[in-house]
């Protein structure tokens, strides 16, 4: 059994203890640098820590952030996070005087390789083994695992498929890459099925053409001159494994699309949310802005906002004088005089800072208001004295998202 403080909460930390309580898929997405995959980590640790069997899946390729989840190797394999060694800061992580005592749940986590997980969907897809290896041997398909792998939004959201289906999770979190276009992301699971559209398969194939058909039909079609060229190129294997290709894909079409599909509705569950995460400047807030956007404009739950980083000036006029002027005065009046004058444009700065984050922030809160009328909750994290790196950070992180006080 785990202690953990009931929380005094803000509004939007309660809504986020809500969605990491009831929610089966939460979905965190952002510009990149914002703190997305360390707001997943610590929302997933929350939810264990309150009893629920949690998989965060993260494709942030940081290190440090993966060692302090436990995970020593980057693989698709996930790894269970031993919590006992946080029962005793668990007790304590900032929050109210008030107690409940929870059974502890279960954290999973698990680093995406997207080299292996195109091969992993082929296998899944294909009809037999034969198949499955014919496809591997295929050069055509292997120069296109090599363009999909690289396309971790893609990868993410097939891995997704998986660890969802396999009902061994109350709750996934998912960490999505930092996309430069915030499409990427939302559109990523049809883009395998929609290369390999039926149409296209149906101009080079009929469900009785063999592989010889398909050759044929290249030459004698009015690509042939490009064929013919590529061929001249690359060779005559080129031509057949090219129709080989598009032999052993024909098959898998539907498998491709059905899984696509299945991946648009778990988006779409009453049981999966979208927490957009920020950080208080124009870009991210830019980003931040056209996520809500597309999520409603998709009709997709969007859950939270969470703006991270912020700096705070909470004095507004302090007087440095009186705050340090005894020590100032034990030393030469020009020395005094030069640090008191330092502290004070510091200070400034940071209070221009603070004020022109509070204006992104107000920005944002306008675009977080929906239709009709209703704002988002959103939650506020600071800017943290030291990074994040190991899972008693992540902890100290709940007093910000599940306890900070409006």
């Amino acid at each position: 059994m785990i202690t953990v403080r009931a929380p005094l909460q803000s509004a939007g930390a309660a809504a986020l203890c809500e969605l990491a309580g009831s929610q089966k898929l939460l979905v965190c997405v952002g510009s990149g640098g914002v703190g997305k995959t360390t707001t997943a980590a610590s929302v997933a640790l929350w939810a264990a820590l309150a009893g629920r069997r949690v998989l965060v899946l993260t494709i942030d390729p940081a290190r440090r952030l993966a060692n302090s989840l436990g995970l020593t190797e980057i693989g698709n394999t996930e790894v269970k996070i031993p919590l006992e060694r946080l029962m005793k800061a668990a007790g304590s992580p900032g929050g109210g005087p008030a107690t409940t005592t929870r059974p502890a749940g279960e954290l999973w986590a698990m680093m995406l390789d997207p080299k292996s997980t195109l091969d992993d969907v082929i296998s899944r897809v294909s009809k037999d083994a034969k198949t499955r290896d014919a496809i591997f041997e295929n050069r055509i398909y292997r120069q296109i695992a090599g363009s999909f792998s690289g396309s971790q939004e893609y990868m993410a959201t097939e891995r997704l498929y998986d660890v969802y289906g396999s009902g061994r999770y109350d709750l996934i979190v998912l960490d999505t890459p930092p996309v430069k276009n915030a499409l990427d992301f939302l559109e990523a699971p049809g883009r395998l099925s929609r290369f390999l559209d039926r149409q296209v398969m149906k101009w080079f194939l009929t469900p009785e053409q063999d592989e010889s058909a398909v050759s044929k039909r290249l030459l004698l079609g009015t690509s042939a001159v490009v064929y013919r060229l590529l061929g001249h190129i690359f060779g005559r294997e080129f031509l057949k494994e090219l129709s080989v290709f598009f032999t052993l894909f024909r098959d898998l079409y539907d498998g491709m699309r059905e899984r696509h599909e299945a991946v648009g509705r778990i988006f779409g569950d009453a049981r999966t949310s979208f927490v957009v995460v920020s950080a208080p400047n124009e870009p991210s807030v830019d980003v931040a802005t056209f996520f809500l956007h597309e999520l409603r404009q998709r009709k997709l739950r969007v859950g939270a906002v969470v703006v991270n980083q912020l700096h705070r000036a909470r004095l507004v006029n302090p007087d440095v004088d009186a705050l340090i002027g005894r020590p100032a005065r034990e030393l030469s009046s020009s020395l005094a005089a030069q640090m008191l004058a330092r502290l004070g444009a510091a200070h400034r700065r940071l209070r221009d800072l603070a004020a022109l984050e509070r204006q992104w922030v107000t920005r944002l809160a306008v675009e977080a208001v929906g239709p009709g009328g209703g704002g988002l909750p959103m939650v506020e994290v600071d800017r943290q004295a030291v990074e994040v790196h190991d899972l008693v950070g992540l902890l100290g992180l709940h007093r910000w998202l599940f306890e900070a006080r409006s």
